[in-house]
């Protein structure tokens, strides 16, 4: 009699790794289509409500007003009146702000001046020193003409 032997079934330990990467694959899919989504700009109706009036403080704030020409004027500078490069603003904010840490910074731009301008003058009081900086703005029903 012929002794029947039995293979031995030897278990596999290895794990099945397609469907992980099936899901991968899936979750890539879905990021490279809602990517683009999210960087594209979100439609904002602004409130046309008008702001809070500034309250009065002992130190005037330092005030970069932009003309409709797009140059800027610094309300601390020797000649206010005079136009100002953004090195000028930047050295003049930079000995008010270490004097005074706390000074509030305002930008105060022509509604018609590009956008450009006005994120130069933030950038400009940003690394002067400046740790927020504001923006004014008129309400609706005081507008000078």
């Amino acid at each position: 009699m012929r002794r029947l032997k039995r293979k031995k079934r030897v278990l596999n330990s290895d794990i099945n790794v397609v469907p992980y990467i099936d899901v991968m694959l899936v979750l890539l899919i879905i990021f490279m289509v809602t990517a683009p989504l999210l960087t594209q700009g979100v439609k904002v109706d602004l409130p046309k409500a008008p702001a809070k009036s500034m309250m009065v403080e002992k130190t005037p704030p330092m005030i970069i007003s932009i003309d409709r020409s797009g140059s800027y004027f610094l309300n601390i500078a020797q000649d206010p009146k005079s136009p100002e490069s953004t090195g000028e603003i930047i050295q003049t904010v930079q000995r008010a702000l270490t004097e005074n840490p706390d000074r509030k910074v305002y930008v105060r731009a022509d509604g018609s001046v590009d956008y450009g301008k006005v994120i130069t003058a933030m950038v400009a009081l940003q690394s002067a020193g400046a740790k927020t900086v504001g923006l004014i703005t008129e309400s609706p029903e005081k507008k000078r003409e």
